[in-house]
């Protein structure tokens, strides 16, 4: 099983142009490619999935653990011709860093180095990176290689890679590249918004093809990946109950709504259920055989003006959570079944009302960081007392919201320090949204107990 972790030595240093070059250029080469993004992020695992025509999966030691982690490469790498990790941050970053996670998977590195502003200094960064590696015991990884970013000329690269002692220089992307991805306040454009044209995709493959040894990148990552599927863990995993009368859940996908850990949707099809998708943008019904709702996150308050007309979908709704039907939301969910949404211009946009809260946009980030949830009662995740991890990270906050009766909020949260944060996961009837981005992935009964619940086998 052939895979490699590319990471960077800060953020912002690249590592994501460079991945999405090396997909394209494996792609062309006729090689199946699967992807994996380290960490929580949505946005660059959509951009994989442009260029591999697969689903790039999510991998965070912190929201899964190890052996859910290992799993999830062995399972999805087994098909591909080699797989690629991204990095999330500089590869020591955080607590369960790049590094813990190539170490975890028993990948090697390859390291992008910004190479703006610098010339022999590099070495001195590369060795500096490769012998931090050697002396975390912790997280012993191999630095394969590296991969320079904004090189100016080619006398520049020759410089850079001088510099370089006893660990291979795979190449470099040109400081003239023509590539980049629009950005907005949560980070780069998603996927379903096509940012990323056909032709840029050619373009780029050829470019990484001109400057990298894709080959030595290839041969540095043969043979690595010894982690495959544990097999206890698979087995237990085929355990699972599965209901006969696969119950379906809608699922809204589309501009507005497409924040989905592809894990989740994978553990309640194993869990027994059909996904079904429709739009709140555009479909003016849910989708007549659900027995279940699933709205993720994404960026409804670009989108305001549109759902807001949409009454249709607005009315059928909230005619579903009043008839006490199950569903559930999260993040820019959230915000749709509020009162409405005050966009960044202050302009307001009904939404369904299905709680009694509005909520505002803020021009800087409201909340960032992981989260460890415990149910106080039953729900559509669980039975009180369950725990399960996730994420935050939105730029909106709740405003004119009465004041909450206790049995409304169904979440105590503790962040990743274990620090205690306000409760949340706000309930009216069998609709629950909250802020947190939940991965089932972090409790190995939520798809069923997601099924049970629509079921009613509680």
């Amino acid at each position: 099983m052939s895979g490699i972790v590319i990471a960077g030595t800060h953020s912002g240093c690249g590592k994501t142009t460079v991945v999405l070059g090396l997909l394209a250029a494996l792609k062309k080469k006729g090689l199946a490619v699967q992807s994996f993004k380290a960490g929580p992020d949505f946005i660059d695992s959509g951009l994989h999935r442009i260029i591999t025509g697969r689903p790039s999966r999510n991998l965070d030691l912190w929201m899964c653990g190890r052996d859910y982690v290992r799993d999830c490469y062995g399972k999805n790498s087994a098909d591909a011709d080699i797989s690629v990790v991204e990095g999330v941050m500089g590869l020591y970053d955080g607590r369960l860093s790049t590094a813990a996670l190539a170490a975890a998977l028993d990948l090697p590195v390859v390291l992008v180095i910004d190479a703006y502003g610098m010339a022999e200094s590099a070495g001195a960064v590369a060795k500096g990176f490769r012998d931090q590696g050697l002396e975390e015991s912790k997280e012993q990884i191999k630095i394969a290689g590296v991969i320079f970013n904004r090189v100016a000329s080619e006398n520049h690269y020759r410089r850079l890679q001088e510099s370089v002692r006893e660990i291979p220089v795979f190449g470099y992307l040109p400081r003239d590249l023509d590539f980049e991805i629009p950005h907005r306040h949560l980070g780069l454009t998603t996927a379903e918004e096509n940012p990323i044209t056909e032709e840029n995709i050619r373009k780029l493959a050829e470019t990484v093809l001109s400057h990298i040894d894709v080959e030595k990148v290839m041969d540095s990552a043969n043979g690595s990946g010894k982690c495959a599927c544990a097999p206890e863990s698979l087995k237990a995993s085929s355990r699972i109950t599965r209901h006969t009368s696969r119950p379906v859940i809608a699922v809204a996908y589309d501009r507005a709504f497409c924040f989905y850990y592809e894990d989740n949707l994978d553990l309640l099809r194993e869990a027994g259920a059909e996904i079904v998708f429709f739009s709140p943008l555009s479909d003016t019904a849910i989708p007549e055989k659900a027995d279940g709702i699933y709205i993720g996150g994404g960026y409804p308050e670009l989108r305001a003006e549109q759902l807001s007309l949409n009454t249709p979908m607005l009315t059928a709704l909230r005619n579903w959570a009043e008839a006490d039907r199950p569903m559930y939301a999260e993040c820019g969910g959230l915000m749709y079944l509020s009162r409405g949404v005050h966009d960044f211009e202050g302009n307001f946009f009904m939404m369904t009302g299905i709680f009694p809260f509005e909520t505002e946009m803020k021009k800087g980030r409201a909340h960032l960081g992981y989260r460890k949830v415990s149910l106080k009662s039953d729900c559509i995740l669980g039975t009180a007392g369950a725990s399960l991890r996730g994420h935050e990270f939105h730029y909106s906050s709740i405003r004119n919201h009465p004041p909450f009766e206790a049995n409304t909020l169904q979440y105590t949260v503790q962040d990743s320090s274990g620090n205690v944060l306000p409760e949340e996961g706000y309930r009216t009837k069998n609709t629950v949204a909250s802020y947190i981005h939940i991965h089932f992935g972090s409790n190995p009964a939520a798809g069923r107990n997601f099924i049970n619940f629509i079921t009613g086998e509680r």
